[in-house]
């Protein structure tokens, strides 16, 4: 029986913008239900991969697929996946509720009991009627991660998913994401709460200046440091190395 495609695949994936270089010959593989953690400094080069992955920007050279889809195909890998950016894409006149109409709309999503379900996880049934102007920024967090969610995607891309959240709507978030990937969705996770990382990913990718620098398991990336280090420890460590190399 042949292994299940790679959920997520890049092969010398490369970005400029002009002479800068922001990704640089990068090989990445996600396997299909895997949390993957994607950690890097500031200007590292995540977003711009993130961008690329989910077809709002085109590579400058090298290859990748998502849900089995090149990525230059940007209507068949919008169809499978899910997308919170650090800023949700959200429309201030709009009401919570006519916010997921519209998304849902757009994707040709009809159930309601679903959208009411999860309104109810985050908290925000009673504020689905309110505009979205009024809500704060950890409400518009999680307005923007049901509309990410409410397709059912089978590939996730989080940047920064407990942003402004308080401790318990935090919580909601990692249980969620531990529920859909135990359900087969593969979760693309990029955020600076490096124990929210260390709980959930099954695989850790560091970028630094556009290059992978490290990737393997929570557990392997600490136990290469010392007994009793933290994934905050092997980013620290891997981060200050690359600095004194560069």
């Amino acid at each position: 029986m042949c292994p299940p495609a790679p959920a997520i695949v890049a092969d010398g994936l490369t970005k400029r913008y002009g002479d800068a270089v922001a990704i640089a010959d990068l090989d990445l593989t996600v396997d299909p239900g895997n949390v993957f953690g994607f950690l890097g400094p500031n200007g590292a080069g995540k977003t711009s991969t993130i961008r690329i992955l989910t077809t709002l920007t085109e590579p400058t050279a090298g290859t990748a697929r998502v849900a089995g889809h090149p990525v230059s195909d940007r209507a068949s890998v919008v169809e499978h996946i899910g997308v919170l950016p650090e800023t949700p894409a959200l429309y201030d006149e709009l009401t919570g509720r006519e916010q997921l109409e519209y998304v849902a709309g757009l994707r040709g999503h009809d159930d309601w009991d679903r959208v009411e379900s999860l309104l109810e996880r985050f908290d925000l049934a009673d504020d689905a009627n309110r505009r979205v102007a009024t809500y704060s920024k950890g409400m518009k967090q999680k307005l923007g991660l049901v509309q990410a969610l409410l397709h059912e995607p089978s590939v996730l891309f989080l940047d920064e998913p407990t942003s402004g959240l308080d401790p318990r709507a935090a919580r909601t978030v990692c249980d969620t994401i531990s529920e859909v990937a135990a359900a087969e969705t593969t979760v693309f996770l990029s955020t600076h709460i490096l124990p929210v990382v260390e709980e959930l990913a099954d695989t850790v990718g560091v970028l630094y200046d556009g290059d992978l620098v490290a990737e393997g398991a929570p557990s392997e990336l600490t136990d290469d440091v010392e007994a009793g280090s933290t994934l905050e420890d092997v980013f620290l460590d891997v981060t200050s190395e690359q600095a004194t190399q560069r």
